[in-house]
């Protein structure tokens, strides 16, 4: 007798999504499409409120100059952050960085501090705001909802009772965390434009940060950049195949989109998909076929040059030295 679970991965594998983009004109269908993803994620729950930013220090480290800040993205609850500006750039590009399942940000600032964080970072290119600075751009470290000092611990993200309590309200985790990076680029547009370069807003993050760019490339017109890592894959061989955190869930996604469409609603952003061949949770056949179907999109009105594959040869994990000479190419710095 099969299980439950081995029944909805049967049940998963005949669903067609309803809303697909399977050609004509894109920009309808992108209105459409996202006006759809938003109603799925709960963006309608939120209301904006005043930032209310207060800057908690500003310090000299190595290389740049570190100001760490919180705002207030809804009422009750503000986001920690840590913006790195990278000596001797005026008004640099900006990449907003977004840790996976983690203990927390301070892995994007290469900044061990629990047991087994040192390796994190050596073994995948977790160090975001490191690499950041060192290719010219201000780095922002945003601790997402759950994680660090944001509901996790030394043992790792707390998603589970936060995700699932947000469903019975007709919210999600993904659009809380969208929610959270739209309301840190007005606080960069009305706080920090004399810093750094609002024009070029980029955002990138691996596993749970590199969904959460996904999505926030889709429902962000302000980046213009996105690079989510070891992410893109069909629904129905990662999120529905296996075990993943609650965060990853949005009640009838499947029944209206994949994340190909997600790329397609995203065009004409630069957008650079990381995947590791070796990844065993988004693996790279489907993660393959997401990028190609995405790529078809974009080509459809004369964007197919927007898009790249990052293969890394590896599993999951981030992939430096292979992504970043892309993004300068797209950006042209």
């Amino acid at each position: 007798m099969k299980t439950a679970f081995e029944n909805s991965k049967e049940l998963i594998q005949k669903v067609t999504p309803a809303m697909s983009y399977n050609g004509g004109e894109l920009k309808e269908w992108q209105r459409n499409a996202r006006k759809k993803l938003a109603e799925l994620l709960g963006m309608d729950k939120f209301l904006k409120v005043s930032a209310d930013t207060e800057i908690e220090y500003t310090k000299k480290i190595d290389g740049a100059t570190e100001i760490r800040f919180t705002f207030r993205s809804e009422e009750g609850y503000r986001v920690p952050c840590h913006m790195w500006l990278p000596d001797g750039v005026e008004k640099p590009p900006v990449m907003i960085c977004l840790q996976g399942h983690s203990t927390g940000m301070h892995i994007s600032l290469g900044r061990p501090k629990y047991e087994g964080d040192a390796e994190t970072i050596s073994g995948g290119d977790r160090d975001f705001s490191v690499r950041a600075i060192k290719e010219g751009f201000a780095a922002i470290a945003v601790e997402q909802r759950n994680f660090g000092e944001c509901g996790g611990n030394e043992n790792g993200p707390q998603c589970m009772e936060s995700s699932m309590t947000a469903l019975l309200m007709g919210r999600t985790t993904i659009g809380e965390r969208v929610w959270d990076i739209s309301r840190l680029i007005d606080v960069l547009e009305t706080e920090f434009g004399d810093k750094v370069d609002t024009s070029a807003i980029c955002c990138m993050g691996n596993s749970g940060g590199g969904t959460a760019t996904a999505y926030v490339a889709v429902l962000e017109e302000r980046v213009v950049l996105a690079m989510p890592s070891c992410a893109m894959c069909t629904y129905k061989d990662s999120i529905g195949a296996m075990r993943h955190c609650t965060c990853n869930y949005v009640p009838h996604i499947a029944e209206y989109f994949d994340m190909d469409d997600l790329m397609a609603m995203a065009c004409p952003k630069y957008f650079i998909q990381v995947s590791g061949i070796e990844d065993k949770i988004f693996p790279i056949g489907a993660a393959e076929s997401v990028f190609n179907k995405g790529k078809a999109a974009y080509a459809s009105c004369g964007m197919g040059d927007r898009c790249t594959l990052v293969k890394g040869n590896g599993g999951h994990r981030f992939y430096a030295d292979d992504s970043w000479p892309i993004v300068h190419k797209y950006l042209g710095i």
